[in-house]
């Protein structure tokens, strides 16, 4: 009898074992992919045409001032050495000055509420419309709703943000004339009117709204095969009870984790929305920056959105997992 309880307890333990060391390969694996994004950031920026230098000068600085400011700006240390230096400092909580002498750090906490912002109205939109277009399709499979939505929202998850932004810009800004197309901010940093934030919310929420409908469809009718349901509409239960109370509690964990991924992939988003929008956030940051070629600005704009957007994934990763668990 002992011996049995000792393989159990062996069996868990190694279980458990595993379940660490799957989870650290995870975070290796996201640590290395953000290491690549930064070192490719700093190096596509640092190869374009112009110079950082000649940015943070007048356009009639002299050969002198220009060598100075370059030996300033370390510009003249070779590219690897200048990346080592700045990553380095990150490591250290210092993300160092732009070209014209500001903290990184505080222009990122300046801009990053503007972002959240942004991003957290797309995410409400998103968890709102795709929970009721997932729901009804899910309560009506074979209707007009299914013939309708299979197609549209195929359409909207193909489509990149930058795609549905031009689109919406045409429609609504060009031809309408209802919104604007161009983001001015106010004396809070942030957009003076509300109206300039319904495209870039809209850009964002659109390609979003479409794939967890399908994702939340999708798990609804995986849900309402699990043996408890069936019985449960066997009983005699009207079909919003049997919903809300019995499919919609099983297929949450899907829907949680769907969603976890939604965050990552609307922060990624809203860096392209706002230089289209002139919307003044992490995006619009990191726009300037690419212009300026100022490479720590535009690195260090890179690792704070990556960071997120890698523990936002293995949130998602983890929540997954959780779901996958527990339905063996």
């Amino acid at each position: 009898m002992s011996t049995v309880s000792e393989r159990v307890i062996a069996t868990d333990a190694g279980r458990r074992g595993g379940v660490w060391v799957a989870a650290a390969g995870l975070v290796l694996r996201r640590l290395a992919l953000l290491f690549a994004l930064l070192t490719l950031v700093f190096a596509a920026i640092s190869l374009l045409p112009g110079d950082a230098s000649r940015a943070a000068l007048d356009r009639g600085a002299t050969p002198e001032a220009v060598a100075a400011k370059r030996h300033e700006l370390g510009l003249d240390r070779p590219l690897p050495q200048r990346f080592w230096s700045w990553l380095s400092g990150v490591v250290t909580g210092d993300f160092g000055t732009t070209v014209h002498g500001r903290s990184i750090a505080d222009l990122l906490v300046s801009s990053a509420p503007q972002t959240l912002l942004l991003g957290g109205l797309a995410f409400a939109l998103t968890v709102i419309a795709s929970i009721g277009l997932g729901m009804w399709w899910a309560a009506r499979p074979s209707g007009w709703v299914a013939r309708v939505l299979q197609p549209a929202t195929a359409m909207v998850v193909a489509l990149p943000e930058f795609v549905v932004a031009a689109v919406l810009i045409m429609i609504f800004s060009f031809v309408a004339g209802w919104l604007p197309a161009v983001t001015v901010a106010g004396r809070s940093g942030f957009p003076a009117t509300a109206d300039m934030l319904v495209l870039p919310v809209l850009a964002l929420a659109v390609p979003q709204t479409g794939w967890n409908t399908r994702v939340i469809r999708g798990a609804l009718a995986d849900a309402a095969r699990a043996p408890h349901v069936e019985n449960a509409e066997l009983e005699g239960i009207s079909p919003r009870q049997l919903m809300v109370r019995h499919v919609f509690p099983v297929a949450l964990p899907a829907i949680a984790a769907s969603y976890a991924t939604t965050v990552g992939m609307l922060l990624g988003g809203a860096l392209v929305v706002e230089s289209l929008f002139n919307y003044p956030g992490l995006g619009a940051l990191l726009a300037g920056s690419v212009a300026d070629r100022d490479t720590a600005l535009a690195a260090a704009t890179a690792a704070v959105a990556g960071a997120t957007i890698m523990c936002v994934l293995l949130a998602a990763d983890g929540l997954r997992a959780w779901a996958m668990r527990g339905r063996r």
